[in-house]
């Protein structure tokens, strides 16, 4: 599917091209023998173009301390890379940003582009790198495909981008359902537009830094792939996950402490309104950090509290699954499978430690003839009834248990023979005392005990 898409890419007649202006500043600047006068005079005829470019080198986002006045005093300030990355900075979006189509979000994009582009900077600024202005331009353009996906098999992308609550998702359903990804296809466009490496490679390698050998664009790839996840930040609607993502990128690549990358994230919010202006993109009021932060330490909060309820829930109901499997359900005692398991424990324990094990047997007299006489129901009773009995009897150590129908069974470890008959002769004689109620009558019951005892 991936080779049959590049090659509808690649025929796209509506395919993105690169302004005229961006090209002739391109092929000025990679002269060995480059004329600042020369581009300086191209830029110029574009007053749109020059009018943008100043105003951004006069923002408080360069925080330049002179004015400048002209795209020449622009070039030696700033020089020639810095404006060579505004002007196809400003003509791209400048371009891009006139095909709009319907069913794909295009505020969303533009926002999402210029909060990366902002993130990619400031880090980039912060880690003391050179190619600060590459950083912003990558970072801006890293999505590009996505607008070439969407022109080319828009039918097929726009439902795909839709169903992916984030960005990270959006990747892996474009590999699984169009066997590509954006990142391929912009640095495919990258690459249609001859723009050199230090640009290409990052927006190609923004989801697969690992892939890039050479360690300076490595470098500048795994900060624009920094940069996407901090622009998931300001434009997921739930940001805990990205929010726990950047900082543990800044971290593990760029060793930037929790609260240095809060402190930078701050620093975008606050500079993404900016250049906003500067492009002329509405991204809406924007919002802070902090407020983000903290809607975010709710949203943990509350799914911690729910994970939480989900554990008592899923602990009450293993233990209430475990007292099905191992209770009689008539009588509330132990049942069978459970009477044999731990009484080889028990066994077993005794041996092993020359400790002794008493167990008493317990069969009620004549039942036949209390359920021939008197129905199932009235049986029910007088097992109900020597059950609560033998529980009473119970201690902590112990383990009474339903043996079978109308038979019992208590196990006591660390119990001697006559320990044991005196327990049994006490129950035989409170269940000899005991009249069963079954409706105008009182029914007498009896039971026979036996025990028996593995001594040292």
């Amino acid at each position: 599917m991936s080779e049959q898409l590049l090659d509808k890419i690649k025929n796209c007649a509506n395919l993105p091209s690169l302004p005229s202006i961006a090209v002739e500043v391109l092929e000025l600047a990679q002269k060995s023998d480059a004329d600042i006068s020369a581009i300086a005079k191209l830029i110029s005829k574009d007053p749109a173009l020059s009018t943008k470019i100043l105003r951004t080198v006069n923002s408080s986002f360069y925080g330049r301390g002179q004015t400048v006045t002209t795209i020449s005093h622009a070039l030696v300030i700033l020089g020639l890379q810095s404006v060579k990355t505004l002007v196809l900075g400003f003509s791209l979006v400048s371009n891009l940003s006139k095909g709009k189509t319907k069913g794909f979000k295009h505020l969303t994009y533009w926002k999402r582009s210029l909060y990366g582009a902002t993130a990619a900077r400031v880090m980039a600024q912060r880690l003391g790198m050179v190619q600060q202005e590459e950083a912003f331009l990558c970072g801006l353009l890293q999505d590009i495909g996505m607008l070439v996906l969407e022109q080319v098999v828009g039918d097929i992308y726009n439902p795909l981008y839709d169903s992916a609550t984030n960005h990270t998702q959006l990747v892996e359903a474009e590999k699984r359902d169009l066997g590509i990804t954006h990142a391929d296809v912009g640095g495919f466009l990258a690459a249609q537009w001859k723009l050199p490496p230090l640009l290409q490679v990052p927006i190609r390698h923004h989801h697969s830094a690992d892939e890039v050998q050479d360690p300076a664009l490595k470098r500048l790839a795994e900060l624009v792939d920094w940069s996407s996840h901090c622009a998931d930040v300001f434009v997921d609607e739930v940001a805990t996950q990205a929010i726990a993502c950047v900082r543990s990128i800044a971290k593990e690549k760029f060793s930037i402490t929790e609260a240095a990358c809060d402190e930078t994230l701050e620093e975008v919010s606050r500079k993404t309104k900016e250049v906003a202006g500067l492009f002329e993109i509405n991204i809406g009021a924007g919002v802070k950090f902090e407020d983000i932060l903290r809607k975010a330490n709710e949203t943990l909060v509350e799914l911690t509290l729910q994970s939480a309820h989900h554990a008592t829930q899923l602990q009450v109901q293993n233990q209430q699954l475990q007292a099905r499997v191992t209770t009689d359900g008539l009588t509330g005692l132990s049942n069978r499978a459970h009477f044999d398991e731990f009484f080889a424990e028990q066994v077993a324990r005794a041996l092993a430690s020359g400790g002794s094990l008493s167990l008493v047997m317990v069969d009620i007299d004549k039942f036949k003839s209390v359920n021939d006489t008197h129905g199932h129901p009235a049986g029910d009773a007088v097992i109900k009834a020597t059950a609560r009995l033998m529980k009473a009897a119970t201690r902590k150590t112990d383990l009474s248990a339903r043996f079978g129908g109308e038979e019992f069974a208590l196990i006591m470890p660390n119990t001697t023979r006559q320990q044991a008959i005196t327990v049994a002769e006490t129950l035989r004689r409170a269940l000899a005392a005991t009249e069963i109620p079954i409706g105008p009558i009182n029914i007498p019951v009896t039971a026979s005990f036996g025990v028996a005892c593995l001594e040292p």
